[in-house]
């Protein structure tokens, strides 16, 4: 790679709700339109990383579809070169890359992964391979195009950091094969403040926004009807103080909500509370947050439906002959010092 890249993934379960947009989808395509040029940045769509957990395989590829749309009506550009959005699947050396890494992974270090804990304690006898050693899959998502920036959650952290022992691993044992990308906290500094940025569950503030949630009626979707959005936000938990102020640990609910008017609006959370502080009416404020979502998802969905089917095609098949030649070879440099391949004569 002659420039340096910047990458990230969308899984292609399920749609993709606010906190993906406001979190990772709307920061990522900023930076890549303020970057490119500077950086290469890899937009993939991982979609190996969907059979981690029960999905209905007859919706992926309207998934897939779905997410490129999603990402192109944020934003994102299509006829830039510099910008690459890819299949994870239409590129092989991924999981070619990922075999031979999971031989030089130690259970114990797959074991204490806290992701795999949490989903695991509730799948029982259900636990697949794939969710177990996804971490060496999203390494290898990484070190294939020797990305050295990657936004992460705080639910990601962990994984970025195996990625960085496994390729300093490798690199001491073969000499060098891999760019090590750079810690958490360099991640944070270069992508600014909405890094990690968590909105919460609205019928459950106690816990992350999540497109996995046992029910929906605390997820806002990008291609919910605005009306039903509307309605959740209306029926959105709140507490008992009956008075408006940002204070994410005494009140949840409605600091979320503040938080959720502050990036429909561009402006800083401080600035959203001062404006209402102290309001002792919440269904007020739920009404106003709850038009300005209808609004907003009104909006982005006009642009949705005038995203082209064509135009995505035309950008995978471009992105992906991108990719391959630069994962393979990745890929063939790792063959040759593991004994997969003759060493270069």
């Amino acid at each position: 790679m002659s420039k340096p890249v910047i990458l990230t993934g969308l899984r292609a379960n399920n749609d993709l709700h606010i906190g993906n947009y406001f979190g990772a989808m709307l920061p990522i395509i900023d930076t890549a339109k303020q970057r490119a040029g500077e950086y290469q940045v890899n937009m993939f769509i991982p979609d190996l990383h969907s059979f981690t957990t029960e999905i209905d395989h007859s919706q992926l590829q309207g998934h897939v579809m779905n997410n490129a749309r999603l990402y192109v009506a944020s934003g994102l550009p299509l006829d830039n070169h510099d910008i690459l959005l890819y299949r994870q699947s239409y590129v092989p050396a991924h999981s070619e890359l990922t075999w031979i890494l999971d031989c030089f992974t130690a259970m114990g270090e797959m074991s204490r992964m806290t992701q795999f804990k949490d989903k695991s304690s509730k799948l029982g006898d259900r636990i697949g391979v794939g969710l177990f050693n996804y971490p060496v899959l999203m390494a290898c998502d990484i070190l294939l195009y020797g990305a050295q920036y990657v936004p992460v959650g705080d639910d990601q952290t962990q994984h970025l950091e195996f990625t960085r022992d496994i390729a300093g691993r490798m690199n001491s044992k073969f000499d060098d094969l891999f760019t090590v990308p750079h810690e958490v906290a360099k991640q944070h500094e270069f992508f600014g403040k909405g890094q990690g940025l968590r909105i919460m569950d609205l019928a459950d503030p106690g816990k992350k926004m999540s497109k996995s949630a046992d029910s929906d009626k605390g997820v806002i979707f990008l291609t919910d009807n605005p009306e039903v959005a509307h309605k959740k936000i209306m029926s959105a938990t709140t507490d008992d103080l009956a008075s408006v102020n940002y204070n994410p640990i005494e009140q949840p609910g409605i600091s979320n909500l503040i938080q959720i008017l502050a990036l429909l609006r561009g402006h800083p959370i401080d600035d959203v509370e001062q404006a209402y502080k102290g309001m002792d009416k919440y269904g007020d404020f739920k009404r106003i947050v709850a038009d300005e979502m209808k609004q907003f998802l009104g909006d982005f969905q006009s642009k949705l439906s005038g995203v082209s089917d064509d135009a995505i095609h035309g950008a995978f098949k471009r992105s992906e002959e991108v990719a391959n030649e630069q994962a393979n070879q990745t890929l063939l440099r790792v063959q040759r010092a593991v004994g997969l391949r003759p060493k270069e004569s």
